[in-house]
């Protein structure tokens, strides 16, 4: 036994973390299951790719299977791995698709399915001896998937498609690309034998039922986000963010604090230094008109938030050193104060958060 192995078993466990990030997962699976039925006919299934948007897929797996999901989507291989934990590969889609030959035999390794995105990944796959993939059309984002018009390329009819899908570009905005691009995709369904289609994300679930094909795939507004207002009704929050004080401090006026004095007391103040920070995802577009809580009450920042702090005014509060205070997390409220998008919030969170759920 070399050193290190009898460094970790001598070593206690850390005390606990001065942030926490609570899930609310009986929120998340009513989020899913709200949205399996605004899905009509479709079948929901869940975008768990970020590590289930930055909340931690070990929290967020059990959750979504205990409501009923039972198709997930990742974008990268090394994603797969901690989704095998809870479900096998074949309900596993890779949406990065097989750009080389070990991410097929790494594929045909684990059951994960591919969604193939080109042609060049469409011959990557045969090559590899083929099997069940699916297969991306691209109708209008521009990004990742096979052009209409190589559509008809023969490499694509000897693929085994289980799942034609598109992906939406603009469904949270009431624009004609929305119905150009459902157009698109509806005639590229006829050239191939597939056994579903998918289409809507999370916005795209609101936009109706001839959206809906067969699989719909919510991410954000599993977690709590609303991309579009006819949601706000059924999605509830399911992140909360809490820091602990780490120091109160009396200021005089005239004192300044954080970096480059970017504010400075017209009176005495009382702050309060809390554990977050920009390496935590609490970034410093938070700072101008962003503010904490503490029993229902508002705590604003105060200057520039740090990569580990952020000072708050308490003047007003009761506060000791040891609290726990809370991030306004709304995502929807969250991203009009922070001007970040709500995608952005969750995605950001850092790892020295106690996650508990």
């Amino acid at each position: 036994m070399d050193h290190h192995e009898i460094f970790k078993m001598t070593l206690p466990d850390p005390p606990p973390a001065t942030l926490r990030l609570r899930i609310d997962t009986d929120a998340l699976a009513a989020n899913w299951r709200a949205l399996d039925r605004l899905s009509g006919s479709a079948e929901a299934g869940a975008a768990v790719k970020a590590d289930g948007y930055g909340l931690g897929i070990d929290h967020v797996m059990p959750a979504l299977l205990s409501a009923g999901a039972r198709h997930f989507f990742v974008a990268h291989w090394s994603e797969v791995p901690d989704v095998l934990r809870h479900t096998d590969g074949a309900t596993i889609a890779v949406l990065h698709g097989v750009t080389n030959e070990s991410e097929a035999n790494y594929a045909k390794a684990t059951g994960a399915i591919p969604v193939l995105n080109s042609l060049h990944q469409a011959q990557i796959w045969l090559e590899s001896g083929g099997g069940p993939c699916h297969l991306m059309v691209d109708s209008g984002i521009n990004r990742l998937g096979v052009e209409p018009d190589q559509l008809g390329n023969p490499l694509l009819q000897r693929l085994e498609i289980d799942t034609l899908l598109s992906h939406l570009a603009s469904a949270d905005e009431d624009s004609e690309q929305n119905a150009r691009q459902q157009g698109i995709f509806r005639q590229a369904i006829p050239q191939f034998n597939t056994r579903k289609l998918s289409l809507a994300n999370s916005a795209g679930i609101a936009l109706g039922s001839d959206y809906h094909f067969d699989i719909t795939r919510p991410g954000l507004s599993l977690y709590g986000g609303v991309p579009r207002a006819e949601l706000s009704e059924h999605i509830q929050q399911v992140a909360y963010l809490e820091a602990a004080v780490l120091q109160l401090r009396d200021l005089s006026a005239g004192d300044a604090v954080g970096y480059n004095a970017t504010w400075r007391a017209e009176r005495s103040t009382r702050v309060a230094v809390l554990s977050l920070g920009y390496a935590d995802g609490f970034l410093r577009s938070w700072g101008a008109e962003g503010a904490l809580q503490h029993n229902g009450q508002r705590l604003p920042i105060l200057g520039r938030v740090s990569m580990d702090m952020v000072i708050v005014d308490c003047s007003d509060v009761e506060v000791q050193e040891g609290d726990f205070c809370q991030v306004i997390y709304g995502l929807p409220q969250a991203s009009k104060i922070a001007e970040l998008s709500q995608y952005e919030l969750l995605t950001v969170l850092g790892s020295r958060f106690d996650r508990v759920s």
